[in-house]
């Protein structure tokens, strides 16, 4: 269904679509899944965004679940022969998937937060 925008998303016109995800290889799309893993774990961990310490705890041990996903996804990549990243590839995944908004919550809240 496509709205008056042009684009195809249900919400008529209220939110623009997405970028398009572009061509991974399966290893790849692994390793950005995992990476923004651990970037969520990590922002929920931030002690400068935290309410309470037993989030930050449960965020803290699933990062060693994570980290070891993510650890794998670079092995599989490199068995594979897939020596390279492509960055700029890389790049506009991770803002297709929302990276840049999750990245945010692993820096520091502006000063006139705290």
């Amino acid at each position: 269904m496509s709205d008056r925008t042009g684009g195809t998303n249900g919400a008529r016109g209220l939110f623009p679509d997405p970028p398009p995800l572009p061509a991974l290889t399966r290893a790849e799309g692994e390793l950005v899944d995992r990476y923004l893993e651990v970037l969520d774990l990590l922002g929920r961990i931030n002690p400068a965004r935290i309410q309470g310490t037993y989030g930050g705890l449960r965020a803290a041990q699933a990062l060693v679940v994570a980290s070891t996903g993510l650890r794998d996804a670079l092995a599989v990549m490199f068995e594979r022969g897939e020596r390279e990243v492509y960055t700029g590839t890389m790049a506009r995944a991770l803002r297709a998937l929302d990276g840049e908004r999750r990245a945010r919550r692993v820096m520091l809240p502006p000063s006139s937060a705290s």
